[in-house]
């Protein structure tokens, strides 16, 4: 009797668990098909709506006013929305050109940069402007489209796996699933790419997430009457996957932006560091681009910089910040600086190969670092510098804290004095420089010095080159902060179009210069076509040496071959204006007319036409050892 009874109770048991069992994979079966999820939330198979729209009004609540396209199928309902509620889509003739000038804006603006592209190859061609943007660390949020969730790898049109590209380059990615995902995935992206160091997010939409229910359902090819048990099971799966992707669709979402998280200087930090400074007789400031960074307003920056009196040097972003003529701007010779200052301040500035990777900072100098980013903060440190203090934090913010506790400390002007005497003596010999005769075309130097003469109060200059543009940083001067657009540490060449438009667009009043080498011009002279459409007039000037002079000033001394650097005195001023805009030639032959020339392309410009200055160039030795690797 008690064996029987263990019996018994061993198979009740037996029961019970495989009762568990069995219902927690259904449970499981029923929460990863979606069916609990559209239990408590409607599909509602009668709308007209689609998910483009719910992508536009999250742009919209974040105060984005443009999005940067080249069009596809696959993003149409995006681009649709988004005109229709009043952002305006500017479509280029390249997709690496909607990230660069997405990238513009996000520096210009102090909000998210937007960029939306088809699937596959639409988003390969993103894939160097997003590098550039995670390195530039600018708040570019890139939207591209992708397959049908059913079909992903299954061989539909451009279907690859596009995650796996952009997850090293980006600070988040996500690909939607439902319609209901939109919002908070969007929010979320937006807050990621502007909290702590600034950089690309990626969001990917599966086509079926942005048409309207009709649409996709006629799509998913679910047949009326299923003619047997196999195809009615298909048709259920097929059925249940479509609920899945629209359920809770229209539900009311919050759309407003998440709280943005930034980095800030402690008191104590800010003491220690303004202990450090009022001790200091020869202190040197580096101010990088992160410095130009919201929230602190850049007039807010440049004023506690002038208040303190350390001098300073600019570098990327941070070029204007002072103005034009400011007396703490000092822009030559910085080595020799670095190398005798007893304090040095990296203010969002790295010590990556810009400076020299820290090799040329004196070994007696205490060094005071600030970078939201921890991997810059302290790059190599372990090999040619240390820190006295280094800080983790907003490298604008802590300029400002670090004025309010300086208040009685000033620099010393006799260091100072010396430093306005070496940038002095280092401009005349420049001077000199382009005074002298090259042996063909006009001389770059002389060109450049004549721009700088002429560029009003409220131009804004965009480097996209080698040799010319490493030139022009020497002699053009940005008018006022955030009115210098570069690369940033990648050096990537094809920026100008893409930097430009974005620009324009942020500063519809402000007159854009492009300077571009001529091998640069090569990757966005077809946006002259995205100008003249979308009325975005704006100039550049291009240094045609007819090579990329930059790797062959080196490649021809230590290999006696200039293989593959030479290019042609190509007619690019005929190409621009086969595109729409106008084009002018400066040569030897009007030599004498370059401040006319520039005057006129202004003029032009104002006008409401973009224009292009073809100047043929040859060759000096002004930046001779400078490297290109």
């Amino acid at each position: 009797m008690a064996v029987t009874s263990a019996v018994g109770l061993d198979c009740c048991n037996l029961t019970l668990i495989l009762g568990t069992v069995t219902l927690c994979f259904l449970t499981f079966m029923l929460q990863k098909l979606g069916v609990i999820f559209q239990i408590f939330h409607k599909v509602e198979s009668d709308s007209t709506r689609h998910g483009g729209e719910l992508v536009a009004e999250v742009l919209k609540e974040h105060g984005v006013k443009f999005v940067f396209t080249l069009v596809g199928g696959h993003i149409s309902p995006i681009l649709v929305a988004s005109e229709k509620i009043g952002i305006r889509v500017v479509d280029t003739r390249h997709e690496v050109t909607t990230v660069f000038a997405a990238d513009a804006v996000a520096r210009l603006s102090g909000t998210v940069g937007v960029a939306a592209v088809t699937a596959g190859p639409g988003l390969t061609n993103t894939v160097t402007a997003v590098k550039n943007a995670q390195m530039a660390e600018s708040p570019v949020l890139l939207m591209g489209g992708a397959a049908a969730g059913l079909l992903k790898g299954r061989g539909a049109l451009q279907d690859i796996d596009q995650m796996s590209l952009f997850k090293p380059l980006c600070k988040f990615t996500a690909t939607i699933k439902r319609v209901c995902d939109i919002v908070p995935v969007l929010r979320k992206a937006i807050q990621v790419a502007q909290s702590g160091t600034p950089g690309p997010v990626f969001v990917e939409f599966p086509i079926d997430t942005l048409y309207p229910y009709s649409l996709v359902r006629r799509e998913v090819g679910m047949k009326d009457s299923a003619s047997g048990f196999g195809q009615a099971i298909v048709n259920w799966y097929l059925n249940n996957y479509l609920n899945n992707v629209f359920a809770g669709a229209w539900e009311k979402q919050d759309m407003s932006p998440l709280p943005v998280n930034r980095p800030f200087a402690s008191l104590s930090q800010v003491q220690n560091a303004a202990e450090i400074v009022s001790r200091a007789k020869k202190p040197v400031v580096i101010v990088g681009s992160q410095a130009t960074l919201p929230p602190t307003p850049v007039e807010n920056i440049r004023a506690a910089l002038e208040k303190m009196g350390m001098p300073c040097f600019l570098g990327g972003m941070s070029r204007g910040l002072l103005g034009r003529n400011s007396p703490i701007h000092i822009r030559q010779r910085r080595r020799d600086a670095l190398r005798e200052a007893d304090v040095v301040l990296l203010v969002g500035a790295v010590c990556d190969f810009r400076l020299s990777y820290g090799r040329h900072l004196s070994k007696k100098a205490k060094i005071i670092a600030v970078n939201r980013d921890k991997s810059q903060l302290y790059k190599n440190s372990d090999m040619f510098w240390k820190a006295a203090l280094a800080i983790e934090a907003d490298a604008g913010s802590f300029i400002v804290q670090l004025e309010e506790n300086l208040k009685n400390v000033r620099c010393d002007t006799e260091w100072l004095k010396m430093l306005q005497k070496r940038d002095g003596e280092k401009e005349v010999a420049n001077r000199l420089k382009s005074k002298e005769k090259t042996e063909i075309h006009l001389n770059p130097l002389k060109v450049l010095y004549q721009l700088e003469e002429s560029l009003p109060d409220n131009a804004i200059l965009v480097a996209d080159g080698g040799d010319f543009v490493g030139s022009a940083a020497y002699i053009l001067r940005p008018r006022g902060p955030l009115c210098w657009l570069d690369p940033g540490a990648f050096g990537t060449l094809g920026v100008g179009g893409g930097f430009a438009l974005g620009a324009k667009l942020c500063r519809p009043d402000s007159e854009i210069w492009i300077v571009y080498g001529d091998g640069s011009l090569g990757y966005s002279i077809a946006e002259y076509d995205t100008f003249t459409r979308h009325k975005t007039p704006v100039i550049s000037i291009v240094g045609n040496d007819a090579g990329w002079t930059q790797i062959s000033r080196e490649q021809v001394p230590l290999f006696g071959s200039n293989v593959a650097c030479g290019l042609e005195f190509t007619d690019y001023h005929t190409v621009a204006e086969g595109y729409g805009g106008r084009g002018i030639l400066l040569n030897r032959a009007n030599e004498n007319e370059i401040e006319n020339v520039i005057k006129e392309a202004q003029k032009m410009c104002k006008q409401g036409h973009s224009v292009l200055i073809n100047t043929l160039i040859g060759k000096t030795n002004f930046r001779e050892g400078s490297i290109s690797v």
